[in-house]
Formats: structure tokens, C-alpha cells, sequence
């Protein structure tokens, strides 16, 4: 019996999903080293470039497809670095990445997927969505920003949403970085010691921080209520950073295998244009 790969490994349990039992520095799968999940990464990235770019000329053709990965979890819990590590391995052109941080007075007039719409990808794109449209079942939640009148039909409206989208061509990599509060308690004090990414550091992390168990029954219920066959959540072990980038760029390389994009055929006839090119000598 082969392997079970990594989007069966990593996908959110259906129906009860327990964060607690998850073990955040859990190996269940592919490398067990640092160097040897480095050396795969090589590997792997060299697959996406060459898929990304497929899925790119594929849409110059005409075609509709596209790749979103979504990026969520408690703060120092890697969403940057995976956006540089793993996302990174592509050529940038065919990147659209978006960053969804406190809505802004027009945001908050409109709809709370009016933003989001907006920075769905386009055909032939590698989407990254840096948060998402689950700050507002998330975040809103735990802090009182809207009564629950509000914030609990979302999980229905988001799940609409995701099929819209699903069906104009999106294929959605949702993933929640799951870290301890131990590694976090580490990696707020790395930022307050280190003069290059004091930068990073933002006093609320620490109130957010007080609040974890209130996150993570937030998370759970965003987990069971909106994995879906179209839009599936996968929990990925965050406490080891080398890890994470290697579950999250394996999940994509899963996804781009199964799309398998090709390079479209010419719409000319070959001889013609390259005897064409041939007899097309600048005249002087």
C-alpha cells in the first residue's frame, strides 16, 4: 500500500476536529531532518515553477484555472515565512498575493467579503491570501466586534462563497498554522531580541495572546464548519518552521500534479511562421 499523501495526512478531520489533540511539532509524514526536508524542497520547487508556468501559459490560451493558498493562524505562527520559503520557490509574475489587516473605514461599508472578492486570482495565478475571509468569524468573534447574530451566518455565507469561486476555476489550499503557545512565547521574545524583527512585534500580539483558548475555539469551529470537499482546510504542524514550509509546498505540489497543466497548443501553423521569421530580415 503506498504512502498516504499529504492532503489526506494534513486535512482537517470531518465533523469533531480537536486542535489540542494535533500535535503542533507532529512529523506524520516526509522528512524527519532539517536538511533532508531542505534537499526535498529543492526538488519540489522545481515542480512548481515548472506547473506555475504552465498554469500561466495555459490561461493565455484561455483557460480559467487557478491555485489559491490560504494562510491562516495565531500570530508568529508563519505566515510570512511560508509566503517566502514556499511561494517563493515560483516565479513571481505569476504570483498575486494579498494581505488582509484591519479593515479600513471603506472596507467595513461594504460587505465583509466585498475585500476579499476583489483579490480572488486570476486565471493562471498562484493566489496567496496572507488572512482571509476568516478574520470575520475569527477575530470578530473573540473580540466582540459584532454580536454573534452577525458573525455566526458567515460560516454559511463563506462556504457560498468558496463553491462560487471553486466553480469559476479556483482550486483552494486553506491552511491553518498550527503552533504551541510555547513556540510563540519563543518567538515573540526572538523578535524583542533580535533589532532586525523588533519590526514585527505589535504590543496586541500579547493581549491576543491571553485570549488563545478563545482563538482556538474560534479556529476549531471555522475547521469543522467551512472544510469542504471544494475548499478542504489542512492543519499543518507549525513548531518547526522547516517543517511547515515542507508540508505547505508538498500540498501544493499534490495540487498542481492533479491539475496537471500543459502548455497550450499553437493556434498557427508552425512551417508558416518559421519560414516567415526566416524571410522577415529588417530592410534597410
Amino acid at each position: 500500500m503506498g504512502q498516504q499523501s499529504a492532503r489526506e495526512t494534513f486535512r482537517a478531520p470531518s465533523g469533531s476536529v480537536d486542535l489540542e489533540a494535533i500535535d503542533p511539532r507532529g512529523r506524520p509524514l516526509g522528512p524527519r531532518t532539517k536538511a533532508a526536508a531542505a534537499d526535498e524542497l529543492i526538488e519540489i520547487g522545481a515542480r512548481l515553477d515548472q506547473a506555475q508556468e504552465e498554469l500561466f501559459a495555459e490561461a493565455a490560451a484561455g483557460g480559467q484555472r487557478r491555485v489559491l493558498l490560504l494562510l491562516q493562524g495565531m500570530d508568529t505562527s508563519g505566515k510570512g515565512g511560508t509566503i517566502r520559503h514556499v511561494v517563493g520557490l515560483v516565479n513571481p509574475a505569476g504570483l498575486h498575493i494579498a494581505s488582509f489587516k484591519k479593515p479600513t473605514p471603506a472596507e467595513l461599508s461594504h460587505h465583509f467579503l466585498w475585500r476579499i472578492r476583489k483579490q480572488v486570482p486570476a486565471a493562471g495565478r498562484l493566489g496567496v491570501f496572507d488572512r482571509s475571509q476568516y478574520e470575520d468569524v475569527l477575530i470578530v468573534r473573540v473580540e466582540s466586534l459584532v454580536p454573534e447574530s452577525v458573525w455566526r451566518p458567515r460560516y454559511a455565507q463563506i462556504n457560498d462563497f468558496e463553491a462560487e469561486i471553486a466553480e469559476q476555476g479556483v482550486t483552494m489550499i486553506k491552511c491553518f498554522l498550527h503552533i504551541s503557545p510555547a513556540e510563540q512565547t519563543e518567538r515573540l521574545l526572538a523578535r524583542l531580541d533580535d533589532p532586525t524583527k523588533r519590526w514585527k512585534y505589535n504590543p496586541s500580539d500579547v493581549d491576543a495572546r491571553k485570549k488563545w483558548f478563545d482563538y482556538m475555539a474560534a479556529y476549531t469551529e471555522a475547521l469543522q464548519q467551512c472544510s469542504t470537499d471544494v475548499a478542504p482546510w489542512y492543519v499543518i504542524p507549525g513548531d518547526r518552521k522547516w517543517y511547515r514550509n515542507w508540508v505547505v509546498a508538498k500540498l501544493l505540489d499534490e495540487t498542481f500534479r492533479d491539475l496537471a497543466p500543459r502548455y497550450p497548443e499553437p493556434d498557427y501553423d508552425l512551417a508558416t511562421e518559421r519560414a516567415r521569421v526566416l524571410d522577415s530580415e529588417p530592410a534597410r
